[in-house]
């Protein structure tokens, strides 16, 4: 019994070292790691696409529904930087028309703090130094650049190989059971991203065009580019949501001349985003993720830890694909519980839907 207790506190404490050594070398290797990831989230986004044009359209030729799903992708992409580009001049505009208020606003806070407290935007500046940060900015352009790049690269490399994955398996995966299973996992894997980010874009349309409207009725400026922001901070779990509610309540404050349509909007992003986290999402979600509400909490702090906004917007996908795999193992498996929401990381996914015509890398015969 003495022996057995040891046996399963040194296997746990194994685990333990385990995560905390791969958290570390996850960090370190950063660098590498977030463009490869941001390529697979895209290769799922591609893969998904591709699999839904194939399944609707089934008498076109084989390359078809990959390249079109590519061409959506890009578009897609390319409209959400076009909407970036032609709302920031404006929304640059209603700062400098703003900024007589913004600096009344902060003269008031100001004087509650002391008489050394910064009393306008140009004072805030200029207790800064610019220079100071201009070359933190210069190397951050520089990063996202190259990294956007790197992004670009994986996704074509991984997109060209997706055909090989199954000779792979063939020669990974000796017997018929054990590719079967193989194949299980990475369906299970599969189906539960994509169903968490199909929920999330549903979700986050639903809110953005629903805080779009609220927007317009208030009068807010740049409606529809707060609602863009919305949408896309929609995908990063709690924060974002917090940050979709905050930000534009505080842009009425500056735009309107006293607090009732602040208030307003403050309360109606408040209901919507209450209507559709408590109502819309559960009944969506089912049993597709699995994950306590803390465990989400938890993820978001410690992927944002290991690779910054990144690892916040990729926290859900890579919590799901940590608790799928611990689940396989009998060392493991007690983390997976752990981490679901009911204790039987087993039951993820099965509210998914996998079509019958999908091919997967695992399951060929040798």
């Amino acid at each position: 019994m003495a022996e057995s207790f040891s046996a399963a506190t040194s296997r746990n404490a194994l685990v333990i070292i385990a995560v905390v050594v791969m958290g570390a070398a996850l960090h370190w290797m950063s660098e590498i790691i977030t463009p490869l990831l941001l390529a697979v989230f895209l290769a799922v986004m591609v893969d998904g696409f591709s699999r839904v044009i194939r399944r609707h359209l089934r008498a076109v030729p084989q390359w078809f529904p990959t390249v079109a799903a590519i061409v959506i992708s890009t578009v897609l992409f390319g409209a959400c930087a076009f909407v970036v580009a032609i709302n920031a001049e404006s929304f640059v505009a209603t700062l400098g028309r703003d900024a007589p208020k913004l600096d009344a606003m902060i003269a008031g806070i100001s004087a509650r703090l002391g008489p050394h407290a910064p009393k306008s935007v140009a004072e805030i500046l200029n207790t800064l130094d610019p220079m100071k940060y201009l070359g933190a900015v210069g190397g951050g352009l520089q990063d996202f650049a190259s990294n956007a790049f790197l992004v670009l690269v994986y996704l074509g490399f991984l997109i060209a190989a997706r055909h090989t994955f199954e000779r792979k398996a063939v020669r990974l995966f000796h017997t018929r059971e054990s590719r079967h299973e193989a194949r299980r996992l990475f369906l299970r894997i599969r189906d539960s991203l994509e169903r968490y980010l199909w929920i999330q874009t549903v979700l986050g349309l639903v809110i953005a065009a629903a805080s779009w409207l609220v927007m317009v009725v208030i009068g807010l400026d740049n409606a529809f580019f707060w609602a863009f922001l919305v949408f896309i901070l929609n995908y990063i779990p709690i924060v974002g949501a917090v940050a979709a509610i905050i930000l534009p309540a505080l842009f009425a404050l500056l735009q309107f001349d006293g607090w009732a349509q602040a208030a307003i909007l403050l309360a109606a992003l408040l209901a919507i985003s209450f209507v559709v986290g408590n109502v819309m999402l559960p009944r969506m979600q089912g049993d597709s993720l699995n994950m306590d509400p803390l465990v989400v909490l938890l993820s978001l702090a410690f992927w944002g830890a290991i690779w910054g906004l990144t690892g916040m917007f990729l926290s859900t996908p890579l919590t799901v694909l940590v608790m799928v795999i611990l689940a396989e193992f009998d060392g493991s498996r007690w983390i997976a519980v752990l981490l679901s929401a009911n204790g039987d990381p087993q039951s993820l996914g099965r509210g998914g839907h996998v079509a019958p015509d999908q091919p997967a890398p695992a399951p060929a015969e040798a």
